[in-house]
């Protein structure tokens, strides 16, 4: 169920700035429950630090990434990447994933990095677990700003375009919240021959 303010399903925005097109319901509540169950534990989580503002943090959230090409990927990834694929129609070859454990963890506004993805190609965001908000603002004039409660079996589709003109993060919240772990899924550039 959405709070007010928030957007429901369908297509978001789309016009020469970017598009977005959010899918509620694209997995099952069981599907979802069980891919969460499996990534919780299947997955390397990494917990990182980074340089912010001079000094040295922990990133607030658990992340870890594979090729879908890889022998050795969990088996949630192997069986939902398929369906990821063909629901949007894009080659993905690549998957980013995200631990948010609660409240606390958050990403900051950002786009995708446009360097790390094949041009002319989405980002489709899976969401598992507990519903967080996404917050999606235009760069520039006018302010566009789009407020959606990501549900557990939701999927986000992202144009590439979208990524030149609009920044998206999923904010810290208060009170109880449920684990929640999102799926990135992008078409990245052959690796280079070792």
């Amino acid at each position: 169920m959405s709070q007010p303010g928030l957007l429901d399903s369908g297509v978001l925005l789309d016009d020469d700035s970017g598009r977005f097109e959010y899918r509620e319901g694209f997995l099952t509540a069981g599907e979802a429950e069980a891919a969460l169950l499996d990534l919780t534990t299947a997955v390397r989580w990494v917990a990182q630090r980074r340089e912010m503002y001079g000094r040295e943090v922990d990133v607030p959230r658990l992340t870890a990434s594979y090729r879908l090409d890889e022998r050795r990927i969990p088996a949630s990834i192997a069986a939902l990447a398929p369906r990821v694929v063909a629901a949007v129609g894009a080659p993905f070859n690549a998957v980013g994933l995200n631990l948010y454990r609660d409240g606390n963890d958050s990403v900051a506004m950002h786009n995708d990095h446009l360097y790390e993805i094949a041009v002319g190609h989405p980002i489709a965001l899976l969401s598992l677990g507990g519903p967080r908000t996404m917050v999606i603002a235009a760069k520039r004039p006018p302010r566009r700003r789009l407020v959606l409660e990501l549900q557990p079996g939701s999927l986000l589709v992202m144009d590439h375009a979208s990524q030149h003109h609009y920044d998206h993060g999923v904010p810290k919240q208060r009170g109880p919240v449920a684990p929640r772990i999102s799926l990135a899924f992008r078409v990245k550039a052959p690796r280079a021959a070792a």
